[in-house]
Protein backbone atom coordinates (compact mmCIF):
# COMPACT_ATOMS: atom_id res chain seq x y z
CA UNK A 1 0.00 0.00 0.00
CA UNK A 2 1.30 3.44 -0.94
CA UNK A 3 1.06 6.11 1.78
CA UNK A 4 0.21 9.61 0.58
CA UNK A 5 2.31 12.44 1.97
CA UNK A 6 1.03 16.02 2.45
CA UNK A 7 0.56 17.70 -0.91
CA UNK A 8 0.59 14.43 -2.88
CA UNK A 9 -1.95 14.25 -5.69
CA UNK A 10 -4.49 11.43 -5.33
CA UNK A 11 -4.46 8.76 -8.02
CA UNK A 12 -7.50 8.64 -10.28
CA UNK A 13 -10.48 6.67 -8.94
CA UNK A 14 -13.25 5.70 -11.30
CA UNK A 15 -16.74 5.70 -9.84
CA UNK A 16 -20.41 6.35 -10.52
CA UNK A 17 -22.10 9.53 -9.34
CA UNK A 18 -25.66 9.91 -8.01
CA UNK A 19 -26.95 10.33 -11.59
CA UNK A 20 -25.46 6.98 -12.67
CA UNK A 21 -22.73 8.62 -14.79
CA UNK A 22 -19.26 7.04 -14.69
CA UNK A 23 -16.21 9.25 -14.31
CA UNK A 24 -13.00 10.02 -12.45
CA UNK A 25 -14.00 11.07 -8.92
CA UNK A 26 -10.69 12.79 -8.19
CA UNK A 27 -10.74 14.93 -11.36
CA UNK A 28 -14.35 15.97 -10.78
CA UNK A 29 -13.49 17.65 -7.45
CA UNK A 30 -10.01 18.95 -8.31
CA UNK A 31 -9.20 22.08 -6.31
CA UNK A 32 -12.08 21.58 -3.85
CA UNK A 33 -12.75 19.74 -0.63
CA UNK A 34 -14.87 16.61 -1.02
CA UNK A 35 -16.23 13.69 0.96
CA UNK A 36 -16.53 10.24 -0.57
CA UNK A 37 -19.15 7.92 0.89
CA UNK A 38 -18.64 4.21 0.33
CA UNK A 39 -21.32 1.56 0.74
CA UNK A 40 -20.07 -1.95 1.50
CA UNK A 41 -23.45 -3.63 1.64
CA UNK A 42 -24.64 -5.54 4.72
CA UNK A 43 -22.22 -5.58 7.63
Amino acid sequence: MHILENGTKLPSMMGVNHKGEAGDMVASVAGSWAAVLLYRGDW
